[in-house]
C-alpha cells in the first residue's frame, strides 16, 4: 500500500514562492494500476517525484509498505528506490550501450554481474519482446522499442512499485496502446503497482482501474476509474472527462435551449434510445448537440448534451424522466 499523507511541495524562485502540491492525500493499494491525471501545471510530475523522494516535499508524508520513506537515510532509501524504478517520456537510455548493457546497468548497481546479469537481461527483453534487439543500440530502434528497453530496465530489480511519468506522451496512438498493453499485462503477471501520471484521458480509460485529478496541485477528485468518468464532480474532473461537450455547449451560448448533459453508463443504457423514448412520452422535444462512447473496464459508457428548449418546465421534466432509468445520470449545464 502506498499512502500519501497530506502531501504539499513549495519552490521557492526568483519571484516567490510557488505551491506546486497542497495538502494532497491518496491511498494506492497493492497490484493496482493508479492514474494520475490532469491538466499542465497541476503537479503530476511533482507528486509522482515526491513519491520516490527525487523531491523532498514540503511537509507531509509517502509511507510505503508502512515504512515512511521520508525517515530513511540515504543509504536505506537508496536500496528503497530499488524497489520503486521509474520511467520518462524521453526514456532515459544510454545512448553509448547496446539494449543489453542498458538492461543490466541497474543490475550491475544492485551488485548482479557477469552471466547472471545477462541472463535476467534477457530474459526482461523477452518479457517485452525485444530479445533479437539484444546488441541493437538505442539510435537503432523506434520510439515505443526504446520505451519498451526502458520498461526492461525498470523491472531488473524485480521492483514493487513502477512510476510512469508521461511515459507514453511522445509516442503515436498505435505504439502508446501497444505500450498500454505491455504495462498491464506486467501488472497482471507481476503485480507490481504501476502509477501512470499522464494528461491523456484515453491512457487512464484504457488501462487503469483507479485515477486521481489533480488540478492546481490539489486532488480535486479520485475514485474508481469508472465512477469517476462516468460521473465526475468537480469542474476539473468535467473538463477532463468533457472537453468537446464544453466547447459543443459553448456553440449553444447564444440560442435560446437550456443544456443538460445526459451520462449512460453501462452497454444497456448505452444501447436504449433514451432520447426518442423521451419525446414521445414526455413530448419534449430535444437536440443532440454533442455525444460521445467510450469503452471503460469492458462496459460502454456514453455521453451527450442535450439542447431542451420550452424554459424551466421543459427542463425539469427531462431531468425527471431521465431520473426514472437506472445508469443515467443527467444535469443541467451552467454556462453563467
Amino acid at each position: 500500500m502506498i499512502e500519501i499523507k497530506n502531501l504539499s511541495k513549495t519552490y521557492h524562485t526568483a519571484d516567490g514562492e510557488v505551491e506546486a502540491l497542497k495538502n494532497v492525500s491518496l491511498s494506492i493499494p497493492d497490484g493496482d494500476v493508479y492514474g494520475i491525471i490532469g491538466l499542465s501545471g497541476a503537479g503530476k510530475s511533482t507528486l509522482v517525484r515526491c513519491i520516490n523522494l527525487l523531491e523532498r516535499p514540503s511537509s507531509g508524508s509517502v509511507v510505503i509498505d508502512g515504512v515512511d520513506m521520508g525517515a530513511l537515510s540515504d543509504r536505506e532509501l537508496r536500496k528503497k528506490r530499488r524497489e520503486i524504478t521509474m520511467i520518462f517520456q524521453g526514456f532515459n537510455l544510454l545512448m553509448q550501450r547496446n539494449c543489453l548493457d542498458n538492461v543490466c546497468f541497474p543490475l550491475a548497481l544492485a551488485g548482479v554481474r557477469g552471466a547472471a546479469a545477462k541472463k535476467r537481461a534477457e530474459e526482461l527483453l523477452e518479457t517485452v519482446g525485444l530479445r533479437d534487439k539484444a546488441r541493437a543500440y538505442p539510435a537503432q530502434l523506434s520510439g515505443g522499442q526504446q520505451q519498451r528497453v526502458a520498461i526492461a530496465r525498470a523491472l531488473a530489480t524485480d521492483p514493487k512499485v513502477l512510476l510512469c511519468d508521461e511515459a507514453t506522451s511522445a509516442l503515436d496512438p498505435t505504439t502508446t496502446a501497444s505500450i498500454l498493453d505491455l504495462i498491464r499485462s506486467i501488472n497482471e503477471k507481476t503485480g507490481i503497482t504501476a502509477i501512470l501520471i499522464t494528461h491523456q484521458m484515453s491512457v487512464v480509460e484504457s488501462v487503469c482501474r483507479h485515477v486521481a485529478i489533480l488540478d492546481g496541485g490539489s486532488v480535486a477528485e479520485s475514485g474508481e476509474v469508472s465512477e469517476v468518468f462516468s460521473h465526475p464532480r468537480s469542474a476539473a474532473a468535467k473538463r477532463l472527462v468533457y472537453p468537446e461537450g464544453d466547447a459543443a455547449a459553448e456553440l449553444m451560448r447564444d440560442t435560446d435551449e437550456r443544456i443538460i448533459r445526459v451520462v449512460f453508463n453501462g452497454n444497456q443504457a448505452a444501447s436504449t434510445p433514451l432520447i426518442a423514448h423521451m419525446a414521445v412520452e414526455r413530448g419534449i422535444e430535444a437536440n443532440i448537440a454533442y455525444a460521445s462512447t467510450r469503452t471503460i473496464d469492458g462496459r460502454e459508457y456514453g455521453s451527450m448534451l442535450l439542447g431542451i428548449r420550452g424554459g424551466e418546465a421543459a427542463v425539469r421534466n427531462a431531468l425527471d424522466y431521465m431520473a426514472q432509468h437506472d445508469n443515467i445520470h443527467a444535469e443541467e449545464v451552467d454556462l453563467t
